[in-house]
Protein backbone atom coordinates (compact mmCIF):
# COMPACT_ATOMS: atom_id res chain seq x y z
CA UNK A 1 0.00 0.00 0.00
CA UNK A 2 1.11 3.83 -0.98
CA UNK A 3 2.41 5.80 2.26
CA UNK A 4 -0.65 7.56 3.90
CA UNK A 5 -1.31 11.60 1.84
CA UNK A 6 -3.17 13.20 4.46
CA UNK A 7 -5.75 16.01 2.46
CA UNK A 8 -5.10 19.35 3.38
CA UNK A 9 -6.94 20.59 6.79
CA UNK A 10 -9.20 23.00 4.92
CA UNK A 11 -9.90 21.03 2.03
CA UNK A 12 -11.05 18.03 4.07
CA UNK A 13 -12.80 20.56 6.43
CA UNK A 14 -14.72 22.18 2.81
CA UNK A 15 -15.48 18.61 2.04
CA UNK A 16 -16.93 17.35 5.39
CA UNK A 17 -18.93 20.77 5.32
CA UNK A 18 -20.35 20.13 1.85
CA UNK A 19 -21.32 16.15 2.90
CA UNK A 20 -23.43 17.49 5.69
CA UNK A 21 -24.80 20.32 3.47
CA UNK A 22 -25.82 17.58 0.55
CA UNK A 23 -27.82 16.00 3.26
CA UNK A 24 -29.23 18.90 5.20
CA UNK A 25 -30.43 20.54 1.22
CA UNK A 26 -33.54 18.14 0.45
CA UNK A 27 -35.19 18.47 3.67
CA UNK A 28 -34.61 22.30 4.41
CA UNK A 29 -36.34 22.47 0.12
CA UNK A 30 -38.73 20.57 1.06
CA UNK A 31 -40.06 23.26 3.29
CA UNK A 32 -39.31 25.97 1.51
CA UNK A 33 -41.29 23.81 -1.10
CA UNK A 34 -44.70 23.62 1.78
CA UNK A 35 -44.21 27.33 3.11
CA UNK A 36 -44.54 27.98 -0.91
CA UNK A 37 -47.92 26.19 -1.32
CA UNK A 38 -49.37 27.48 1.75
CA UNK A 39 -48.61 30.85 0.04
CA UNK A 40 -49.91 29.91 -2.85
CA UNK A 41 -52.76 27.53 -2.55
CA UNK A 42 -55.48 27.95 0.22
CA UNK A 43 -57.50 25.14 -0.68
CA UNK A 44 -57.81 22.61 2.99
CA UNK A 45 -56.58 19.28 0.61
CA UNK A 46 -53.60 21.40 -0.25
CA UNK A 47 -52.90 22.92 3.41
CA UNK A 48 -52.95 19.59 4.34
CA UNK A 49 -50.45 18.73 2.11
CA UNK A 50 -48.17 21.01 2.82
CA UNK A 51 -48.48 21.14 6.30
CA UNK A 52 -47.44 17.64 6.29
CA UNK A 53 -44.41 18.22 3.89
CA UNK A 54 -43.54 20.40 6.28
CA UNK A 55 -43.51 18.65 9.41
CA UNK A 56 -41.74 14.99 7.84
CA UNK A 57 -39.06 17.57 6.26
CA UNK A 58 -38.58 19.19 9.59
CA UNK A 59 -38.30 16.23 11.37
CA UNK A 60 -35.98 14.61 8.79
CA UNK A 61 -34.10 18.04 8.66
CA UNK A 62 -33.77 17.44 12.74
CA UNK A 63 -32.46 13.97 12.42
CA UNK A 64 -29.73 14.77 9.94
CA UNK A 65 -28.39 17.49 12.03
CA UNK A 66 -28.54 15.48 14.78
CA UNK A 67 -26.44 12.72 12.94
CA UNK A 68 -24.09 15.43 11.58
CA UNK A 69 -22.94 16.63 14.97
CA UNK A 70 -22.31 13.53 16.50
CA UNK A 71 -20.28 11.82 13.61
CA UNK A 72 -18.76 14.74 12.12
CA UNK A 73 -19.13 17.21 15.42
CA UNK A 74 -16.53 17.55 18.03
CA UNK A 75 -18.42 15.79 20.41
CA UNK A 76 -17.49 17.23 23.53
CA UNK A 77 -13.75 17.68 24.94
CA UNK A 78 -10.95 14.91 24.23
CA UNK A 79 -10.67 12.13 25.44
CA UNK A 80 -14.72 12.61 25.90
CA UNK A 81 -17.04 8.92 25.32
CA UNK A 82 -20.44 9.10 24.20
CA UNK A 83 -23.09 7.02 25.54
CA UNK A 84 -23.98 3.78 22.23
CA UNK A 85 -27.65 4.60 23.35
CA UNK A 86 -27.41 8.17 21.99
CA UNK A 87 -25.27 7.05 18.64
CA UNK A 88 -27.71 4.15 17.84
CA UNK A 89 -31.22 6.77 18.07
CA UNK A 90 -28.94 9.59 15.84
CA UNK A 91 -28.22 6.58 13.44
CA UNK A 92 -32.09 5.19 13.91
CA UNK A 93 -33.22 8.77 12.63
CA UNK A 94 -31.21 9.11 10.37
CA UNK A 95 -31.72 6.00 8.13
CA UNK A 96 -35.57 6.57 8.72
CA UNK A 97 -34.88 9.00 6.00
CA UNK A 98 -33.21 6.34 3.66
CA UNK A 99 -34.24 3.64 1.56
CA UNK A 100 -32.79 1.19 3.57
CA UNK A 101 -34.69 -0.40 6.29
CA UNK A 102 -31.95 -0.33 9.16
CA UNK A 103 -31.14 -2.57 12.77
CA UNK A 104 -28.67 -2.11 15.42
CA UNK A 105 -27.81 -4.60 17.93
CA UNK A 106 -24.67 -3.36 20.58
CA UNK A 107 -24.37 -4.06 24.54
CA UNK A 108 -25.01 -0.65 26.90
CA UNK A 109 -21.48 0.79 26.89
CA UNK A 110 -19.68 4.09 27.11
CA UNK A 111 -17.67 4.54 24.01
CA UNK A 112 -14.87 6.58 22.84
CA UNK A 113 -15.86 9.06 20.78
CA UNK A 114 -13.78 8.50 17.86
CA UNK A 115 -14.46 5.14 17.87
CA UNK A 116 -18.42 6.10 17.85
CA UNK A 117 -18.01 8.47 14.90
CA UNK A 118 -16.57 6.01 13.34
CA UNK A 119 -19.19 3.85 13.35
CA UNK A 120 -21.46 6.48 12.42
CA UNK A 121 -19.18 6.74 9.51
CA UNK A 122 -19.06 3.46 8.52
CA UNK A 123 -23.31 3.54 8.33
CA UNK A 124 -23.14 5.95 5.64
CA UNK A 125 -20.83 4.09 3.37
CA UNK A 126 -22.87 1.03 4.55
CA UNK A 127 -25.66 3.33 3.60
CA UNK A 128 -23.88 3.74 0.01
CA UNK A 129 -23.61 0.52 -0.37
CA UNK A 130 -27.15 -0.09 -1.22
CA UNK A 131 -27.92 3.06 -3.05
CA UNK A 132 -31.43 1.23 -4.43
CA UNK A 133 -32.43 0.56 -0.81
CA UNK A 134 -32.62 -2.85 0.98
CA UNK A 135 -31.68 -3.84 4.41
CA UNK A 136 -28.77 -2.84 7.00
CA UNK A 137 -27.75 -4.71 9.91
CA UNK A 138 -25.32 -3.08 12.56
CA UNK A 139 -23.47 -5.42 15.25
CA UNK A 140 -21.50 -4.36 17.97
CA UNK A 141 -19.51 -6.69 19.55
CA UNK A 142 -16.06 -7.05 21.90
CA UNK A 143 -15.60 -4.66 25.21
CA UNK A 144 -15.60 -0.67 24.68
CA UNK A 145 -11.95 -0.36 24.01
CA UNK A 146 -11.16 -2.83 22.13
CA UNK A 147 -15.16 -3.25 19.58
CA UNK A 148 -15.37 -5.48 16.91
CA UNK A 149 -18.22 -3.35 14.59
CA UNK A 150 -20.26 -5.63 11.84
CA UNK A 151 -22.56 -4.09 9.49
CA UNK A 152 -24.27 -5.55 6.60
CA UNK A 153 -25.65 -4.13 4.05
CA UNK A 154 -28.54 -6.32 1.77
CA UNK A 155 -30.12 -4.94 -1.08
CA UNK A 156 -30.12 -5.01 -5.25
CA UNK A 157 -27.00 -4.44 -6.73
CA UNK A 158 -24.87 -3.91 -3.51
CA UNK A 159 -21.36 -3.12 -4.16
CA UNK A 160 -18.64 -1.61 -2.06
CA UNK A 161 -18.32 2.09 -2.44
CA UNK A 162 -16.37 3.38 -4.83
CA UNK A 163 -12.70 3.39 -4.36
CA UNK A 164 -13.02 1.86 -0.53
CA UNK A 165 -10.02 -0.12 -0.95
CA UNK A 166 -7.86 2.84 -1.53
CA UNK A 167 -9.73 5.76 0.35
CA UNK A 168 -9.69 3.92 4.04
CA UNK A 169 -6.25 3.42 3.79
CA UNK A 170 -5.47 6.97 2.53
CA UNK A 171 -4.02 5.55 -0.43
CA UNK A 172 -5.09 8.98 -2.55
CA UNK A 173 -2.38 9.67 -4.77
CA UNK A 174 -4.18 9.91 -8.71
CA UNK A 175 -7.75 9.79 -6.72
CA UNK A 176 -9.45 13.62 -7.18
CA UNK A 177 -11.69 13.18 -3.40
CA UNK A 178 -15.09 15.69 -3.84
CA UNK A 179 -17.98 15.46 -1.62
CA UNK A 180 -18.93 11.62 -1.98
CA UNK A 181 -15.36 10.04 -2.14
CA UNK A 182 -14.61 12.12 1.13
CA UNK A 183 -16.55 9.29 3.46
CA UNK A 184 -13.98 6.61 2.58
CA UNK A 185 -11.21 8.79 3.22
CA UNK A 186 -12.74 10.07 6.93
CA UNK A 187 -13.75 6.82 7.71
CA UNK A 188 -10.31 5.59 7.50
CA UNK A 189 -8.64 8.40 9.58
CA UNK A 190 -11.01 8.03 12.52
CA UNK A 191 -9.88 4.18 12.03
CA UNK A 192 -6.14 5.24 11.99
CA UNK A 193 -6.80 7.75 14.85
CA UNK A 194 -8.48 4.68 17.18
CA UNK A 195 -6.24 2.03 16.49
CA UNK A 196 -9.17 0.34 13.95
CA UNK A 197 -8.90 -1.62 10.51
CA UNK A 198 -11.59 -1.33 8.07
CA UNK A 199 -12.36 -3.84 5.32
CA UNK A 200 -15.22 -4.55 2.99
CA UNK A 201 -16.06 -7.25 1.21
CA UNK A 202 -18.89 -8.77 -0.90
CA UNK A 203 -20.65 -11.66 0.66
CA UNK A 204 -22.76 -13.52 -1.71
CA UNK A 205 -25.69 -10.94 -2.36
CA UNK A 206 -24.44 -8.29 0.01
CA UNK A 207 -21.79 -5.98 1.40
CA UNK A 208 -20.02 -6.72 4.85
CA UNK A 209 -18.12 -3.89 6.20
CA UNK A 210 -16.35 -4.65 9.42
CA UNK A 211 -13.73 -2.94 11.44
CA UNK A 212 -11.96 -4.28 14.12
CA UNK A 213 -8.75 -3.77 16.42
CA UNK A 214 -5.53 -3.17 14.56
CA UNK A 215 -2.91 -6.19 14.96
Amino acid sequence: MSAVKELDALDLAALLCSRVCHDIISPVGAITNGLEVLDEDNSEDMRDFAFDLIRRSARQGSAKLQFARLAFGAAGSAGAEIDLADAEKVATGYMEGEKADFSWTAPPALMGKDLVKLLLNLVLLANAAVPRGGRITVTVEGDATSPRFALQAAGPNARVPAAFDRLVPGDIEGIEVDAQAVQGYYAGALARSSGMAVTARVDGDDVVIEARPSA
